[in-house]
């Protein structure tokens, strides 16, 4: 699993993820939401599934995006499923 520290610690995440030092410091995992916009900010470098293994991750087709398979989206009928 990649951690803040990873990513160039949390003054670098905070900067891309648009928010504060002490709240990225707090983290013990990425939150999933946040890890898009930070596979986007790295360039593809680090992708979801390597932040948050434990998510239930899809790609969906898009040229843009710097992951060969797309970008990527959370699988939340498998979460509902689960919570079921």
């Amino acid at each position: 699993m990649i951690t803040v520290q990873d990513l160039g610690g949390p003054t670098a995440v905070a900067r891309m993820v648009h928010l504060s030092v002490p709240t990225v410091h707090g983290w013990k995992a990425i939150p999933e939401h946040h890890c898009p916009t930070i596979e986007r900010a790295t360039k593809g470098r680090f992708v979801c599934e390597q932040m948050r293994p434990d998510a239930p991750w899809l790609r969906v087709p898009d040229k843009s995006w710097p992951h060969p398979k797309g970008r990527p989206v959370l699988d939340v009928a498998s979460i509902a499923k689960e919570a079921a």
